[in-house]
């Protein structure tokens, strides 16, 4: 498919428009779309499931017979960009020379499907940075976890720190998104333990048992679980620690519990 139109100004209001789905999480929940940079990130997003509705590129960077030679990319709509407009548009200083405009999907509980008969998951309490629950997504991803839910979302899944800093995980892991209380209720009715991080009268993470269907749960740095958390939860889990400080990062913590677990279960050669 050739490339149905050039342009050639910032001020274009189609590059204004995806200004605003790039940089503002506002717009993106209410109009449903988000910016999606990097040719390897839409190759993830279109082994998700994901859909771009029209793809913007620089040939200077990249030719339209390149982008045709890619599988699954060349049935969509492409725009050219200058350079000037590309550079202008492009988030990450590194670039493959390629953006679409993909709609954001549902990550509703219910849609969830565990593809083990004891699956594994992550619930991460009301993460606040981006690069956290990017970082989360690409753990996840490494230990082929059944899915992370995320509590009390305090942002935006299609930020695009979350997407860099996933390299594209959020396309490769499901996600599920609700309050604490859904969440927890959604675990309770797939009868799996509730293993939750925590400091204090709780077990060593090595001597817990991982091995039938659970979920790790996680909470912020500065604040760690909530107490709904820590009351509901089957047993706290503790990850012991020799210096001055009694915390760590969040996904440093998950990634020690996500892989205990996978040991457990006989991951690796």
């Amino acid at each position: 498919m050739a490339a149905i139109k050039h342009i050639s100004s910032t001020q274009n209001p189609e590059i204004r428009q995806l200004e605003h789905w790039n940089r503002k999480s506002r717009d993106r929940i209410r109009d449903g779309r988000f910016v999606l940079e990097g040719l390897r990130e839409l190759q993830l997003a279109l082994k998700g499931g994901y859909r771009p509705e029209k793809l913007y590129f620089c040939p200077e960077i990249v030719s339209e017979q390149q982008l045709r030679e890619v599988p699954g990319l060349g049935q969509y709509p492409l725009v050219s960009l200058s350079p000037e407009v590309y550079r202008h548009l492009a988030y990450r200083g590194k670039t493959e020379g390629v953006i679409g405009l993909v709609p954001t999907r549902s990550h509703d509980l219910a849609t969830l499907v565990f593809r083990r008969e004891s699956p594994l998951v992550l619930v991460a309490e009301a993460p606040e940075k981006p690069g956290n629950i990017g970082a989360l997504l690409r753990t996840a991803d490494a230990a082929g976890l059944d899915a992370v839910l995320i509590a009390d979302l305090q942002g935006d899944l299609y930020n695009p720190n979350v997407i860099r800093s996933s390299v594209g995980c959020l396309f490769t892991v499901p996600v599920g998104v609700g309050s604490s209380q859904e969440v927890l209720a959604f675990l309770r009715h797939r009868g799996m333990q509730v293993l939750a991080a925590s400091l204090g009268g709780a077990v060593r993470y090595d001597r817990a048992d991982y091995t039938g269907p659970t979920a790790l749960v996680v909470g912020t740095e500065a604040d760690g679980l909530t107490r709904l958390w820590q009351e509901e939860a089957d047993a706290r889990v503790e990850i012991p620690m020799a210096g001055a400080i009694d915390s760590m990062n969040v996904s440093v913590a998950a990634a020690i519990l996500i892989f205990e677990a996978m040991r457990q279960r006989g991951f690796g050669p």
